[in-house]
């Protein structure tokens, strides 16, 4: 089975090619530049590296969110569009569930954190080893407080990754003990670790899905919606 990962939801722009259990390539960027100029570029010169057709892809992995509304909606419109062009199918997964699977039997606990703005994260707290995935807080848009007090009651290490961190560092070192973070090769979006999530969750049964069944998982509006919401309530007043 060859699985095509596609992870869009931040600034990081990740394509990454896995057959079955292998990863035969990977292309990855950090860099500011809009993922409709990075995504299909970078798919492009995967599959041509790999000199592999992409009718020979099977499923299409893409992160479902949560994450940047424009970049989810770029990778969701990719993946589909390509699934429908190929007759393939869709996995989405989880955003922080893939992030954290990049830390794959770290003996604690995984907390990604993806800067949400207004002092706000997309996060979910993992614990995965042998015996498979484990989310202890599922995926969510909260506060900074609030998932402090969330992690203040576990029992074991911590180790948070994501652009979050940079923003929120100083506020988690004074308010947690026993915490650490993750280097930053580790730290970011892969589409490799979406992948991995992928097979392992496929190898159990979990089914891909048609394109035209796919839903990005956005946890919140929008700020243009909830601006608009805002104008729409102070004029009622």
């Amino acid at each position: 089975m060859k699985i095509l990962a596609i992870e869009s939801s931040a600034q990081v722009a990740s394509i990454a090619l896995v057959e079955d259990n292998t990863l035969l390539g990977e292309f990855t960027t950090n860099f500011k530049m809009t993922h409709s100029q990075t995504l299909l570029p970078l798919l492009d010169s995967l599959v041509k590296f790999l000199d592999v057709d992409v009718k020979a892809i099977d499923v299409i992995a893409v992160a479902a969110g949560p994450g940047s509304f424009t970049g989810l909606r770029i990778g969701g419109a990719s993946a589909k569009g390509l699934a429908q062009a190929i007759g393939g199918k869709i996995f989405p997964v989880s955003t922080t569930l893939a992030m954290a699977y990049s830390l794959y039997g770290y003996n604690g606990y995984i907390c990604p954190i993806m800067d949400a703005r207004r002092n706000q994260v997309y996060t979910g707290i993992y614990k995965i080893d042998k015996t498979g995935i484990e989310d202890i807080v599922k995926e969510q848009a909260i506060s900074l407080d609030e998932l402090i007090k969330k992690i203040s009651h576990l029992d074991k290490p911590v180790i948070f990754m994501g652009d979050g961190v940079k923003v929120h560092k100083k506020a988690l070192e004074e308010s947690l003990d026993n915490i650490e973070f993750a280097p930053s090769n580790l730290s970011i979006q892969r589409a490799s670790s979406l992948a991995a999530v992928s097979y392992e969750l496929m190898s159990k049964g979990i089914k891909p899905i048609a394109a035209e069944d796919f839903k990005l998982n956005y946890l919140r509006k929008s700020q243009a919606e909830r601006e608009r919401e805002e104008r729409l309530k102070n004029s009622d007043n």
